[in-house]
């Protein structure tokens, strides 16, 4: 039986729709299960119960500090070990993200999954498209963000849900192999010329200030944010990779189009 973790997240819950789509039986894990699910919570490791599975596919448990997403996945990856998995598939980020905010959590979590005596597989994704899109923000006079003219090479949820999938069908095809699963890179430019719109850059030092005193914001995310922002203006995020188009079965989704798409339903007028 194949599990995929945070199921009712937008990735999980994609990854199981392929599975369900491509007729593979396959189970969610959710500290809030719906119907058919089973109860997994991360931060209570005696009630973790992974029998009966032979694939697990790791959805990072990110949204917090490191030390706890780190915790987390040790704690999942014993109780692994202990219930008899046999091959673990990890979402990751990608190769050339090691100087974001949030990489080291994924960086050690490999580690982990590599010593764990599983057979494996990492995932590493790049940001999403979808992301892109919604990091931008509306003015009155079109989109302004702190990327410049820097490209990041976004792909879309439903295309990293489809590997997900296609790997956790046939897990001993893809054993002890890391995918750098990047699309064709795209500028926030680009974005705004997609829906005839003008963009204006703003610096760090205004990107970081306007996250500061974001109330909505937890403490972790302000540097974090303006991580990706530094790293996609200096153009440390638009490496290219054939494992993605390699690995899927259809035709890579237009990133392009789904940032757009995002950006626009964020429009204040079309809200």
């Amino acid at each position: 039986m194949i599990m995929v973790t945070g199921a009712n997240g937008q990735l999980a819950s994609l990854t199981l729709q392929e599975l369900a789509d491509r007729k593979v039986p396959a189970l969610g894990g959710s500290r809030t299960p719906a119907d058919g699910q089973r109860h997994l919570d991360f931060d209570a490791p005696t009630s973790l119960d992974l029998t009966g599975v032979s694939t697990l596919v790791l959805v990072s448990a990110g949204y917090a500090e490191d030390d706890q997403v780190i915790a987390r996945h040790r704690t999942l990856l014993d109780a692994a070990v202990r219930d008899g998995v046999a091959h673990v598939i990890y979402t990751s980020l990608t190769g050339t993200g090691d100087h974001l905010g949030f990489a080291l959590a994924h960086r050690a979590t490999e580690d982990l999954v590599k010593a764990s005596g599983l057979g494996w597989t990492i995932l590493r994704s790049g940001l999403y498209a979808e992301l892109f899109g919604a990091l931008l923000t509306w003015t009155p006079d079109g989109l302004e963000s702190a990327f410049g003219d820097g490209a990041l090479s976004a792909v879309a949820r439903a295309d990293l849900a489809a590997v997900a999938a296609i790997v956790a069908s046939h897990p001993t095809a893809h054993v002890d192999r890391t995918y750098d699963l990047v699309g064709d890179p795209i500028t926030a430019g680009d974005v705004a010329e997609r829906l005839d719109v003008a963009h204006r850059a703003i610096g760090l030092s205004e990107y970081r200030a306007r996250l500061l005193s974001d109330d909505a914001l937890l403490p972790f995310q302000p540097p974090m944010l303006a991580s990706i922002a530094t790293s996609v203006r200096h153009g440390f995020l638009s490496n290219s990779s054939p494992d993605l188009v390699g690995l899927l079965d259809r035709p890579l989704t237009d990133a392009l189009a789904v940032a757009a798409n995002t950006a626009a339903a964020m429009r204040p007028s079309e809200r």
